[in-house]
This record gives structure tokens, C-alpha cells and sequence, in this order.
């Protein structure tokens, strides 16, 4: 049997590879192409706590309407005003940001099925603001 440094590390390296191949991270480097798809009209209900205002239930619309991979726009109505908001989806496929030039807080998300997700908003400071919405696909 041949013990050459230069065989050992050969295999160490086939063994490393190997490892890698099989791992659990591998499905996540190629997930940027499986993000899911978000493009649609979200519908339901905003159930809020705002230091101004109190307690809230009204009517969430938002719609995003362009993604590319990992990356999406969309826009949402408020008081009668169209604003618009960018995102991202993160590696684990389930949770996701947008912000809105408009907005001092952020949305955080969780993809819950093919046609529904949750949306919370927070912000902080003087308008402070928690807010979730579950909205399912039109």
C-alpha cells in the first residue's frame, strides 16, 4: 500500500468534495433559481397596535408585481395613496423583507403555503407600530 502524502491528500479532498456534494447546504446555493414565486394580489386582514391610534383591524391589500430570482417589487394602498415597496426573499425560501421609501419600519414575512403568507410591519420611535397580516393569493 502506497502512503505518499500526495495520495492521502487526494483522498482527503475526494472525501471534502464528497461531503460537500451531499450536504444539506447544497440545495440552498442552488435556491436562488427555486425562490418561490410571490407575483400576485395579497389579500386579508391587518390586525395592529400603534402608540398613536391603539388597536387596529382593517383591510390589507399589497401586490407584487415583478420578481426576479430572490428579488421583488410590488405596491400597496394606504388612505387612498399608492406607494411602492422593494424585497428580497431570504436562502431558506420561507422569510422575506420589503421596505417602502414611504414607510420608517419594515415588513418581515413568512411564506406559509403556495398561496398564502404573513406580513408584519414594525417601527420604532414615536409612530411606534406591530402589525401582522395573513394574506392569501387572489
Amino acid at each position: 500500500m502506497d502512503h505518499h502524502p500526495l495520495n492521502f491528500k487526494i483522498s482527503f479532498f475526494t472525501l471534502v468534495l464528497a461531503a460537500l456534494l451531499l450536504s444539506p447546504a447544497l440545495p440552498q446555493l442552488r435556491a436562488q433559481e427555486d425562490a418561490p414565486n410571490l407575483v400576485g394580489t395579497w389579500i386579508g386582514t391587518n390586525n395592529s397596535i400603534s402608540a398613536k391610534k391603539g388597536y387596529l383591524s382593517r383591510p390589507k391589500t399589497i401586490q407584487i408585481i415583478e420578481q426576479k430570482g430572490r428579488r421583488f417589487k410590488g405596491q400597496f394602498n394606504y388612505a387612498g395613496t399608492i406607494y411602492n415597496f422593494l424585497g428580497v426573499i431570504y436562502p431558506d425560501n420561507i422569510s422575506f423583507t420589503w421596505v417602502s421609501t414611504h414607510s420608517h419600519g419594515y415588513n418581515h414575512g413568512r411564506i406559509l403555503g403556495k398561496d398564502l403568507i404573513s406580513a408584519c410591519y414594525i417601527e420604532a420611535g414615536p409612530k411606534a407600530t406591530a402589525g401582522c397580516a395573513e394574506l392569501k393569493r387572489k
